[in-house]
């Protein structure tokens, strides 16, 4: 390792870009890969009502997320900042705040949820038939919900310092670990869907160990020291405040898991979850892409806003944007030419594909969209622009899909929960386009100004 973040000032922003988001979209791609290895072995080795019941357990998970990115994209994006901003103490005392707001926040939540959690399964669609699976799985990961917060919130930490490829080997260990743990736990042990929480625990904590040994390197700029540890309340303020955004995102996004879970039970019942949680898991793929071009994209936009380099940071969004878009588009063929080849990677039962393969197509009409509305929001939360970044989380998931989904299922059954998803996602681009245009253009003014500034202070110098 060696500590490089002053490159983000510098370096041209397509070498920045590719060097930055190829190690995180390996990354990302890797861990839904392995979550999507749990649903393929848990659905077709143990049962639809098994992946029912995990799907069950979506909701409850991005809660668990939600509290991980308060902490993990907030003291990504502030690193960052504060490094373009050259201050380097702040950033070091940010590293410190990260294990010590983890431990608080997985410690209150995983208690919280074991005392409740058979009352939310059940308000989340649990039936008898998959309550018993969805339980088995989120014990084992209530209990041990510090590792995944930790592991989350230290690869945001390597990226934003200088190291992505480091946060992707991470990921990679993490991956690769769970995918020889996942047989043997769910399998051989007889384990079951809480072979599947084990794995994916143990495989973390693994990761955790990596993570740690790179960041006790007392070489690097950011590095663990004793004196680090102390709670300090304004940059707690400030990383909770700048990690609202997709805190908030993980929140609405459980609530819209909650109700599209309670209508697709209540117009198609388990089977159709289990078909709801194909069809996630597949666009979740794609996601978690779009979402490795966004953590590329965050340091780089970050360090160039904290230095007023602000055409560079202009630069690094449309390049992102046009990327993700790409992206999103390959989903949206792949969904209406192949829709049968993908859904039956996760079960063969008939009545379950019956319900899906229309659905994936549905959903999928304007995904392309999405890799605009994405990047979009990340970017104002990579800038610190907290509240422009909360609103554009919450446009699409509680303004729009809610309420879309609750009225068109009562028009067109489940016909209409499907077409609420792209109905929601067009609404959401058109807003980002709006706030997008607007704020681009004031940082054209601002660099056009800085430029003015600068020429008319060298005359007067000369």
């Amino acid at each position: 390792m060696s500590a490089t973040p002053t490159e983000l000032g510098t370096q041209p922003i397509s070498k920045l870009l590719r060097q930055y988001a190829m190690p995180a979209i390996i990354a990302m791609t890797a861990s839904s890969l392995y979550n999507m290895v749990d649903s393929i072995y848990i659905g077709q080795g143990v049962g639809s009502m098994a992946f029912s019941g995990l799907t069950i357990t979506f909701p409850l998970m991005n809660i668990l997320a939600a509290f991980g990115s308060l902490v993990g994209v907030g003291t990504s994006a502030l690193i960052a900042i504060k490094l373009g901003q050259k201050d380097y103490d702040t950033a070091k005392l940010v590293l410190g705040n990260v294990v010590l707001l983890n431990i608080v926040l997985s410690g209150i939540v995983g208690i919280a949820g074991l005392i409740f959690l058979d009352p939310i399964l059940y308000f989340f669609g649990a039936s008898e038939q998959t309550i018993m699976h969805a339980r088995s799985y989120m014990q084992v990961i209530l209990v041990t919900n510090f590792f995944t917060h930790i592991y989350f919130g230290l690869n945001g930490v390597l990226r934003s310092s200088g190291h992505p490829k480091q946060a992707m080997y991470a990921t990679i260990v993490a991956v690769v670990t769970n995918i020889i743990l996942d047989p043997i736990f769910i399998f051989a042990l007889e384990l079951g869907v809480q072979g599947a929480a084990w794995a994916t625990v143990i495989s973390q904590f693994v990761a955790i160990v990596w993570q740690f040994s790179l960041l006790c390197n007392k070489k690097e700029l950011l590095h663990f020291d004793k004196h680090l540890f102390r709670f300090n309340k304004k940059i707690a303020m400030d990383t909770l405040s700048i990690g609202l955004s997709p805190f908030l995102m993980n929140l609405a996004s459980c609530a819209v898991v909650i109700v599209l879970n309670r209508e697709m039970a209540r117009n198609g019942g388990d089977l159709a979850i289990g078909a709801y949680g194909a069809i996630n898991r597949i666009t979740f793929i794609f996601c978690m892409i779009v979402m490795g071009l966004n953590q590329g994209m965050q340091p780089i936009a970050g360090y160039n806003y904290g230095a007023q380099k602000y055409d560079r940071m202009l630069k690094v969004f449309k390049q992102t944007a046009l990327w993700a878009t790409g992206v999103t588009t390959l989903l949206f063929l792949l969904a209406e030419i192949v829709p049968m080849g993908m859904i039956s990677i996760f079960s063969k039962d008939e009545a379950l594909l019956e319900l899906a393969v229309p659905g994936i197509r549905i959903v999928c009409m304007v995904f392309f969209l999405n890799g605009f509305q994405m990047v979009a929001g990340n970017f104002f939360t990579s800038i610190g622009m907290a509240k422009k970044a909360i609103f554009l989380s919450l446009t699409r998931q509680v303004l729009y899909l809610i309420p879309l989904v609750i009225l068109f299922s009562r028009l067109w059954g489940i016909n209409g929960v499907w077409l609420s998803l792209p109905v929601s996602d067009f609404l959401a681009f058109l807003t980002s386009i709006v706030m997008v245009t607007i704020q681009v253009k004031k940082f054209i003014v601002q660099h056009q100004t800085i430029i003015s500034t600068t020429a008319n202070n060298t005359l007067t110098t000369l």
